[in-house]
């Protein structure tokens, strides 16, 4: 009889210990998989390496979750972000009072959120001996408006250059780099001569220039640290002398004046959709490790959890 209680606790133990093994595994696989739904992520090309980044590292871990990113430029992601089409709008400049008015008339209330700083840099042809630097002067003086149909030639911009044509290549107009770039060299912001080879899609101008022997062009930093066997870097002299970018100069202000943060904007509609809050909990907190992967200078880490409290006062009731 002792013998059979004995048993019969042994193998109500057994059991007990298996449902709970059991239970705790259900648990588990469904707080892993209890995240489902859609991100629609677009705008610009310069942060899309860092949101890509994150949204590859964030679809391992929520494969429920689908996260799509798209590059249309800062511009046109802010175009469907104020109709509300995207849930996060990559932006490498801060949104404008106009794209701000349609999102109002639109009942979208939105945050924005500093994800990372990027320094623009000017590059030429691999095989330009020439050049090794330009001061802000010569580069306003080749982009102005103005120059359109006058200053073609190397030699206008220096007397030692050659008598020979430049070709121009930078992103368009929706682009928040070259909002950034005309408003640092021309200094007023959408301002520039139009007679130039413009894409959103910073790969084509890398292809331009390779292609160019008088080719000269602006983008991102990240995008020549990718590119880097096929151009020339040069610096820029703002007056105190030629500094060339680098995640240091860029970092500690010295390269000025073509440095600058980049941005996550988030709309009010979109925290309510499962996943989105914690997407961006992920992207700020992962920012520190992800963002130099991809080319780019990070935040500390107090900055990152700064712009996370930031964030969750959005998403909180008032």
């Amino acid at each position: 009889m002792k013998l059979h209680f004995r048993s019969y606790l042994l193998i109500a133990f057994t059991l007990f210990l298996l449902n709970s093994c059991g239970s705790k595994q259900a648990s588990e696989q469904t707080a892993t998989s209890a995240i489902a739904g859609e991100i629609k992520i677009d705008g610009s090309s310069t942060v899309y390496p860092i949101t890509e980044a994150v949204a590859e590292e964030f679809r391992t871990e929520q494969p429920n979750v689908k996260v799509t990113v798209g590059i249309s430029g800062t511009g046109g992601g802010f175009k469907k972000f104020g109709r509300g089409e995207i849930d996060i709008n990559d932006a490498s400049r801060p949104i404008k009072e106009k794209e701000d008015s349609v999102c109002a008339a639109n009942n979208i209330k939105h945050i924005q959120l500093k994800v990372a700083f990027d320094g623009l840099v000017v590059v030429v042809n691999k095989e330009n001996s020439f050049i090794d630097h330009f001061t802000v002067e010569e580069l306003k003086k080749i982009w102005e408006p103005g120059a359109q149909g006058k200053i073609t030639k190397w030699n206008q911009i220096r007397s030692s250059w050659p008598n020979e044509e430049f070709h121009l290549y930078g992103p368009g107009t929706a682009s928040g780099t070259y909002d950034y770039f005309t408003e640092a060299i021309v200094g007023k912001s959408g301002s520039s001569r139009s007679d130039y080879t413009a894409s959103e899609d910073d790969n084509v101008l890398v292809q331009g220039i390779t292609g160019d022997k008088n080719g000269i062009g602006f983008f991102g930093l990240a995008y020549y640290e990718e590119n880097k066997d096929k151009l020339k870097l040069v610096g820029v002299d703002n007056g105190k002398g030629s500094v060339m970018p680098s995640i240091e100069t860029v970092k500690n202000g010295t390269y000025a004046p073509l440095a600058r943060p980049v941005f996550i904007y988030v709309s009010d509609a979109a925290v309510k959709k499962s996943g989105v809050s914690e997407f961006i909990a992920f992207y700020l907190n992962n920012a520190t490790t992800l963002v130099p992967e991809v080319g780019y200078i990070p935040l500390n880490n107090e900055e990152y959890q700064n712009e996370l409290a930031k964030f969750k006062s959005f998403t909180t009731p008032q």
